[in-house]
Order: structure tokens, then sequence, then C-alpha cells
């Protein structure tokens, strides 16, 4: 057998434990990625274990508290951090308010974000801006899609007044990778802290955020790491957490003396966890992170994700009546593309059209175009599949 067979029944077996995969052709990790059956059968063991020893007693209790710590760890070694620097969360969003409203804001202070970040991070930055009188200004990353400086854009629009900038490790839209370690540079020198927004590059990109210098890091398992939704996080630098004070207080963050009384805050990223986590999510992300590292390292991962999207890619650009909106190949898992000289609508219309052939994408507002996301076990199969449907929607109409 050669090596190119071997691999490609390691692949195919990979791909079993996926059990979402076995009946449609899937290209929206970016949205939510399909569960291993492994995570799903931890959770509800994890589950049936705590109701068996009785869920509120000092059996479960003791249990409980290594798994979830297990669960951290298993996180941090995907983003080559301290344990002690991750906090549980349930996603993207909550993870980014813990980090924008714990900040002490002062009335003249400036915030920076791009122009691709989720609504979710744009309306608490606007809340923020209403209460404490900061003003929050936007930087045209958009433009630097294909050519252009990011890093010097940001620069540009600093002000010595900045306190926080928002950006996105990858958009979620283009599928643009930023150069976080010379924007972090830029930061740290001008005295702003950094927030990522990392919803599209936990699982995909190969990380090791001790070394980029980033202030926070705010990230979610149900994506490219294939966890179930409401298991995410928050890196917070340690030099950062001196200063960045909780928001939502808890007994999981406080240190309590004799009396039950609280006098501070806990020393890691559990100061800014509440209470009663819903464990078994994070007992399920743990084995899902297992099952990509069985596989293969980050980097060795990230190398195929870049394969696969470079083949999408390619054989995207050489089909008539459509445009990528990269021009060339992506750094990330996400293809961006739009037709082109064809009915109203048809951009949606195209998708559902998929949909209907069980191959599934999905439509972006701004810029309007679709997405395809691929992963490492996408097969080029599948890719020549979903191009076989777009020609075939084509013929449909134009006729």
């Amino acid at each position: 057998m050669t090596s190119i067979s071997v691999a490609q029944t390691k692949l195919h077996t990979h791909r079993e434990q996926f059990p979402a995969l076995a009946n449609k052709i899937y290209f929206n990790y970016g949205g939510q990625g399909p569960m291993p059956q492994r995570a799903m059968d931890a959770m509800t063991q994890t589950q049936a274990h705590v109701q068996q020893i009785g869920p509120f007693g000092n059996e479960a209790y003791s249990w409980i508290a290594p798994q979830t710590q297990a669960a951290r760890e298993a996180i941090a070694s995907e983003l080559y951090a301290p344990s002690e620097t991750i906090t549980l969360t349930q996603n993207v969003t909550v993870g980014c308010n813990i980090a924008m409203w714990g900040i002490e804001w002062q009335a003249g202070d400036h915030m920076l974000l791009s122009d691709c970040e989720h609504p979710g991070v744009i309306a608490t930055a606007h809340e923020i801006a209403r209460r404490f009188a900061v003003e929050v200004t936007t930087c045209p990353l958009k433009v630097t899609l294909n050519e252009g400086d990011p890093v010097k854009l940001i620069t540009q629009h600093l002000r010595p007044n900045t306190r926080l900038v928002i950006l996105s490790h990858v958009f979620w839209n283009t599928g643009q990778v930023l150069p976080l370690n010379k924007i972090a540079e830029v930061c740290r020198n001008n005295h702003s802290l950094l927030l990522i927004d990392a919803a599209q590059s936990v699982g995909l990109l190969p990380l090791n955020l001790t070394e980029l210098g980033v202030d926070f890091y705010a990230f979610t398992g149900h994506k490219w790491l294939c966890g179930p939704a409401g298991a995410g996080g928050l890196y917070v630098r340690p030099e950062a957490r001196e200063n960045l004070k909780p928001t939502f207080i808890g007994l999981n963050g406080i240190v309590v003396n004799s009396q039950s009384q609280p006098v501070g805050w806990l020393p890691d990223g559990r100061r800014y966890e509440v209470s009663t986590l819903a464990y078994p999510l994070y007992v399920g992300l743990r084995e899902a992170i297992a099952i990509h590292q069985q596989w293969g390292t980050s980097q060795e991962r990230y190398e195929q994700i870049c394969h696969n999207s470079d083949y999408l890619w390619r054989r995207l650009v050489a089909l008539p009546d459509v445009k990528c909106l990269r021009t060339s190949p992506p750094e990330s898992g996400i293809v961006s593309f739009q037709l082109i000289n064809t009915q109203p609508q048809a951009n949606l219309k195209l998708v559902q059209f998929l949909d209907s052939q069980r191959i599934l994408t999905r439509t972006i507002a701004d810029p309007s175009c679709i997405r395809a996301s691929v992963h490492y076990f996408t097969l080029e199969s599948e890719i020549d599949q979903l191009l076989e449907a777009i020609q075939s929607f084509h013929k449909l109409v134009k006729n």
C-alpha cells in the first residue's frame, strides 16, 4: 500500500468518528463544527455518572473538579498557554464582554475596532461608549484583503488615548488572517490593550498565545474544535489580569474565609467565572480536542486545511461567473466567493440549491458572498462535488 493510500485510509477512518459527515457534505466549520461521537458519549456518561453518585454532594464535587481542570488544561495545551491564564466561558461573545467591561473606562478614552467585527462586539462597544463617554472608531481593514498593510493602517488609527483595540484574528467573512504578533507590538508600544475575537482561529491556526503577546483572546469550542455549543474560553495575559476587574461575580471566582465571607479574587483565570459551569460540555470539548490532536499537531492540521482551501480556491477561480474574494489562495480554511453576471439574490439561491443537494454552505451579507469553510478532514472528492453542484446550478438558471 502506498503512503498516499495509507493516508487516505487513515483520513476516512478518522472521519468515521464524526456522525454528521456520513449523510452530508459539510462546509460550515466556521459556523459550527460537527461533534465527534466520543465527545457526545463523554458528555452523556459524565451527566449519568454525576446523577448516579448524586449531583450535589462531596463525592460529586470531588469528581467534577478534576474533570473541569482537565478540560482547562486541554484548552491550554491547544493554545500553548499556561492553564491558569484560561477562563472557561460559554462562547466568544461572553469572553469579549469580560474583557471589554472589565476595563476601568474613563470619559474621553478611545476604543478602536476593525470593520470586520461581529455585531455582538460592536453593540457592546457602543453601549460602553454610551455609558462612559468613550469614543469608538473603526479601522477599515477590509480594504487590505488582497493588498495593503493592516499593521500600518492600525498604527495610523491609534491615538495616544486608545485604551483598547479589538480585532478578529481570522475575519469571519473573508478568511483574512491578521499578523497579530506585529499588531500586538504596535499596540504595546502605544500602551493600548489588545482584545482578539478568536472565533475563527482556535482549532484552525497553530497558536502560541504566550509568544503572541495579545492581552485577551476570546474563543469558542463549537466551531473549528468541533466541540459542543456552550463551551468556550478566554485567555487573559497575566500582566493584563492584574488590572482587569470582574464584572459578573460569583463563588467560583472569589476567595472566602472560614466564615464564608469573600476576601478577594482567585489569582488566576477562574476569577472571571461565576458559578455552576456546565461541566459535561467541557468534558465533551476536551474529548474533541484529544481527537484532533491524535490525528496530528496543530501545525499539521493547519497545513492540511491550507491544502484543502488552496484546492477549493483554484477550482472556484476556474469557473465562469464565479469570483473569489481573495485573489490568491487563502491562508485559512475560509473560502468566500460571489456569483457574477447572474440573477438577483443568486448567492442565496445557490446556497439553497446546495442545501437541497445535502451540501451545506452559507451566505454572508457584508460583503455579499457565499462562504465555504474546509477542515483538515475535508475530502477533495467533497470539494469536487461542490464544484459540480455549482455548475449544475448555473445550467439551471440559464435554461
